[in-house]
């Protein structure tokens, strides 16, 4: 508006310095430039247009000439070009994917029609430019540059001043049941599909249509080179990239390179989702990469090299290289020299594929934890997606809403809860070795332990059964959670040691060349990222608050499981013990290994109290009890040091009860002044039941055998009786005696 006012003052000025004769001249010669005008832009003759041009640009009024016919183009263009290209898509309203074929015929064909159009006007607007050169006052580049730039401005405000809410999403169909049609054929050829003789036909490929590219020109590609699928490869993206020149031509470059791209990205978002899937055994991030530069990439190369738009660089800036792309030739195998818009577009599509196979990947992080160590290809591939994109936070707030609404309720046992914190920290320590995001994931899962009544005990099971604590685990002897979290350790440290010893002045200056701060979700009481090191038996520890409490349910646990012990081996509980020493230290653990030492003590204690009456009894008759020595194994323990030992009064067979007394006389004779005081209720019994029609052997505890023996002699007991014999409150013998009745008739 500003321009045309200042050109309108300065034509009215040189009015006022003309003589009438010569304003007379420009009356006539104007009025019969508008005539010629709007004849040569209704495809009429306008032989007289330069004659009349020259005379204009003699009175200096050549800003008058250029106003009046860019003027009326643009009546020209928006009475009978604009208003009937935009009626070509007024039925579109609704586009869906039922109407991407005859979508993209009225597209093709309304592109052609207004294109047609289009270069008559341009023709008509280089017609001017030339009659102004007979003149010889403008410089011909630049006047051509002038009236070019102002028509194709024009041309794009008419055509956005009434474009349809619709357009845009009419491109996005179009382009993206092209771009499928295309992925569907590009994907057969690169994934070799057809046979050795059909490939060998069609051997050209994406790589050669490149450099033909290169070879013929910008413009137009030579078909007559072309065979097999490529040919019909070629054609479509002949046909896209025609349709993505018109479009440009009329303004519309934003909005089809959003349009084409949103096609390839949705392509893309499928290809990650399809190869991705729910199998995590398998890392995919090399097959995503390896379509991405067959697919997307070489249609692009292909696109921008029709366009005219494949100015290569030798190297390209070391600021657009891709992260994965050690060398040009490995990331662009089909691509001699990449341009930098190709470079560009790479950068971005593998910028999306990592976004979303990491948002996938976080999205079914729970169920990965749950197969790990298995899906720790899947955790690979999460890894490197966040080292690229640094969205860290997403993976720590996703997981802690799915851990608390699918693992810490009231439903799962503690046990599931502990092995999958186990297996997170597992998980999570891959993908950030210094535990800085894994902190703000376990705390919600602590918290929620803390308030559970069996959280230690079970702490301490899966640290020292062989099963890990866990009901499906093989119960392998030495499998312990424990051992594997020491070997695990002495693994790190190892590592450790040997950074350390590789280390050296030129190494130290890399290491604070790349150092970086923690994130603002560190805690800064846990020192610096570079010092810290993730320890599981410390995290696990951390939940109990106290490792004395841990200690003492571990003495209870095993003092327990000793006593249960039909057999002096411990090797296992040794075992245990020395790993446990490493990470409470000795001090702690000193009860526990007094404990271990009196069943060392009892088995040789035993041994020798079996011997000597063995050598006592030799050339003598055997006791009239009937009960050998040889069947009874003691455990002696040093009341002092073990956890408190309920104590239930038990009346045990007097066979039994001379053989425990023979037994204490014995041990007081060797272990002066030491003496024995049974704890007749604690125990394993060994028995074999003879029926008429079957034989029963059974490992019971002490109040069971003495129940069942009782029946020798006396094949019918009253509960009052039997209790009163057996030294019982009745309702514990009633309690008992259901043992055996499931036992002996039910099974029977």
């Amino acid at each position: 508006m500003e321009e045309s006012t200042l050109s309108l003052v300065s034509n009215l000025e040189i009015l006022d310095t003309l003589s009438a004769d010569s304003v007379q001249e420009i009356v006539g010669s104007y009025g019969s430039f508008c005539s010629a005008t709007l004849s040569l832009l209704h495809g009429g003759d306008a032989s007289d247009l330069f004659s009349h041009v020259q005379i204009l640009c003699k009175h200096g009024l050549l800003s008058l000439v250029r106003d009046f016919f860019l003027k009326s183009l643009e009546e020209a263009f928006e009475r009978n070009l604009a208003s009937k290209f935009w009626r070509h898509f007024d039925c579109y309203s609704n586009v869906g994917a039922n109407y991407e074929i005859e979508l993209q015929q009225v597209l093709c064909r309304a592109l052609e029609e207004i294109s047609l159009e289009k270069q008559y006007q341009e023709k008509c607007l280089l017609l001017l430019v030339r009659a102004l050169l007979l003149e010889g006052k403008t410089d011909s580049d630049v006047e051509r540059e002038y009236l070019f730039s102002k028509y194709q401005l024009m041309v794009s405000s008419v055509l956005m001043a009434s474009l349809p809410r619709h357009f845009p999403e009419l491109l996005h169909w179009y382009f993206k049941g092209r771009l499928e049609e295309l992925s569907t054929i590009m994907d057969g050829e690169f994934n070799g599909g057809g046979d050795d003789a059909s490939q060998d036909k069609d051997d050209m490929d994406l790589d050669e249509m490149g450099k033909m590219l290169h070879r013929n020109g910008a413009m137009d590609i030579d078909e007559s080179c072309l065979q097999g699928k490529f040919t019909e490869n070629n054609n479509l993206v002949k046909n896209i990239g025609k349709v993505v020149r018109d479009l440009r031509s009329l303004g519309f470059t934003s909005m089809t390179e959003d349009a084409y791209a949103s096609a390839i990205f949705l392509l893309l978002k499928a290809k990650v989702h399809d190869l991705a899937g729910d199998d995590y055994r398998a890392s995919v991030l090399g097959s995503i990469n390896e379509w991405i530069k067959d697919v997307p990439l070489q249609f692009l190369h292909a696109l921008l090299a029709y366009l005219g738009e494949t100015t290569s660089y030798y190297s390209p800036s070391p600021g657009l290289k891709s992260p994965l792309a050690s060398h040009p030739s490995a990331c662009y195998p089909a691509i001699n020299a990449p341009s930098e818009g190709l470079v560009r577009w790479h950068l971005r599509l593998e910028y999306f594929a990592y976004e979303t196979l990491q948002d996938l990947r976080i999205s079914k992080l729970f169920e990965i934890i749950v197969d790990y160590p298995d899906s720790s290809p899947a955790i690979e591939d999460l890894k490197q997606c966040l080292d690229y994109t640094g969205q860290h936070s997403k993976l720590v707030e996703s997981f802690i809403s799915a851990l608390r609404y699918r693992l810490l309720t009231a439903g799962a046992s503690t046990n599931d809860i502990l092995h999958q914190y186990v297996s997170t920290i597992k998980a999570l320590r891959t993908i950030d070795p210094a535990g800085v995001f894994l902190e703000a994931v376990g705390e919600p899962i602590k918290d929620y332990l803390r308030g559970r009544k069996d959280t230690i005990k079970c702490i301490v099971t899966m640290l020292t059964d062989g099963t890990g604590g866990n009901p499906n685990g093989s119960g392998i002897t030495g499998d312990s959670l424990l051992e594997e979290l020491n070997r695990d350790e002495e693994s790190q440290e190892n590592v450790g040691a040997d950074d350390d010893f590789n280390t050296d002045d030129k190494q130290a200056w890399v290491n604070a060349a790349s150092w970086v701060p923690d994130p603002v979700e560190a805690d800064p009481l846990k020192g610096s990222r570079n010092q810290r090191k993730v320890d599981i038996l410390g995290m696990i520890v951390g939940i109990i608050g106290s490792k004395d409490q841990l200690v003492n349910e571990y003495r209870v646990m095993l003092a327990e499981k000793l006593l249960n012990k039909s057999d002096y081996d411990i090797d296992s509980e040794i075992r245990t013990l020395e790993l446990l020493k490493i990470h409470f230290g000795e001090s702690s653990m000193q009860r526990c290994e007094i404990m271990l030492n009196d069943l060392i003590d009892s088995k040789r204690t035993n041994h020798n109290i079996k011997a000597t009456i063995k050598s006592a009894q030799t050339g003598s008759e055997p006791a009239e009890t009937g009960a050998s020595m040889d069947i009874l194994n003691a455990t002696i323990l040093s009341s002092n040091f073990w956890p408190p030992i309920q104590d239930e009064g038990l009346i045990v067979p007097e066979p039994v009860n001379q053989l425990l007394t023979d037994y204490a006389k014995r041990f007081h004779e060797i272990k002066t002044p030491r003496k024995l005081l049974w704890k007749k209720n604690l125990g394993t019994v060994k028995l074999e039941l003879q029926f008429e029609d079957r034989t029963m052997q059974l490992s019971v505890a002490p109040i069971h055998a003495a129940i069942i023996m009782q029946f020798q002699d006396q094949t019918s007991w009253t509960s009052n009786r039997l209790a009163t014999v057996i030294g019982v409150p009745v309702d514990v013998l009633n309690r008992r005696i259901n043992f055996w009745i499931s036992k002996v008739y039910f099974n029977s």
